[in-house]
């Protein structure tokens, strides 16, 4: 069976973990520096931290927004369960937002119709490696954390404007290849939990792009107590992903461009990806124009596992009722599945993938 999921650690990232233990240091420490110094570096922003969960880098990024207490947090229905039960948690109101069905993501629109509704503050998950609308999002004015989790690396644009906002934050400016995912928000989150693009088995990295936010991030960044920093047998794989990461990314456009050749030959689709972004490839989703059911009763024939691609999304994990207004998320949930893309995935097991995904029904 060639499983949905599978580890993109090799003898490489292997080695740098081996090396922490053999060193008797795996607790936060030189390789956390080393992993953040990294991170500074591939995403050129001001300063960053890394923690021991998402739901931590949150907590500190709402706290370093200075969002009144329950305020509402607008969210995607697509976006992790995680997102809405930390905002809950901090004392504020998650508004849920439908997406567009052709992205599966938040636009200008949807966003501005919820600030209508009290949204003050948008948490931005960039679902599937896909980017929104970014230029149209910032014109918004409202404050965004991103959550770059499963885009981190991907490209927005080639000739974006710099907003009046970055100016002021001396935020670093995008080159003519565009701006990365991440470099748009206050603060941005990437995670390093199992199946996010770059893993360091658990953890996130907590970023501020402008000198401004850095300075008021960095307040709670200097009290942090050692159980809360990243440590250095997970820095030290997250360390060499980062480094890994061009060659992994190629592997998986590859195989995306023999997965999407196969699917325009039959009845399904996936989302689409603006041409005026370079999305990140985090795996392979399939909007079904059947049901999941008979997919996966057809793929497993084909020793072949599928999932739902929003299993541990708030559209799934939340109750009906609470959702309402989310009748395209809720249909997506129905509808969309993963296939198996990842980079130790053999050509021979890529091959069978693309002859299924003609014949899916």
């Amino acid at each position: 069976m060639i499983q949905t999921f599978s580890s993109t650690i090799r003898r490489k990232e292997m080695d740098a973990v081996l090396t922490c233990m053999v060193d008797e240091k795996i607790g936060p420490g030189e390789l956390n520096g080393r992993l953040i110094q990294s991170i500074k570096d591939f995403f050129s922003c001001t300063g960053a931290v890394a923690l021991r969960s998402p739901a931590l880098a949150l907590r500190y990024a709402l706290k370093a927004s200075d969002l009144p207490a329950g305020s509402a947090v607008m969210i995607s229905a697509l976006a992790p369960y995680w997102h809405y039960v930390t905002i809950q948690e901090l004392g504020y109101v998650p508004l849920i937002l439908d997406i567009d069905e052709a992205t599966g993501l938040v636009t200008p629109e949807i966003v501005s119709e919820g600030m209508k509704n009290g949204g003050r503050l948008l948490l931005l998950h960039e679902t599937m490696g896909v980017l929104p609308d970014m230029d149209g999002l910032v014109a918004l004015g409202v404050p965004v954390i991103e959550d770059i989790s499963q885009s981190a690396g991907a490209v927005y644009g080639s000739s974006s404007v710099v907003s009046e906002e970055s100016k002021e934050t001396e935020a670093p400016q995008e080159n003519a290849d565009g701006r990365k995912a991440g470099t748009f928000g206050q603060f941005t989150i990437m995670g390093l939990e199992e199946h996010d693009i770059i893993t360091g088995g658990g953890g996130a990295i907590l970023m501020a792009y402008g000198r401004r936010e850095w300075t008021v991030l960095k307040k709670y960044v200097d009290e942090l107590l050692n159980t809360e920093l990243l440590p250095d047998i997970n820095s030290s794989l997250a360390w060499i992903q980062i480094k890994e990461y061009r060659r992994n990314e190629e592997i998986r456009k590859e195989l995306f461009d023999i997965y999407q050749r196969s699917l325009l030959s039959g009845r399904n689709k996936t989302y689409i990806r603006g041409t005026g972004s370079g999305s990140t490839i985090w795996s392979f989703p399939v909007i079904l124009a059947g049901n999941f059911k008979d997919a996966k009763a057809y793929t497993a024939r084909k020793e072949i596992e599928i999932r739902p691609a929003y299993e541990e999304s708030v559209v799934s994990l939340l109750s009906d009722d609470l959702l309402q207004n989310c009748k395209k998320a809720r249909s997506l949930k129905l509808r969309c599945v993963l296939f198996p893309l990842y980079p130790r995935l053999g050509k021979a097991q890529a091959a069978k993938i693309a002859k299924v995904l003609v014949t899916l029904p």
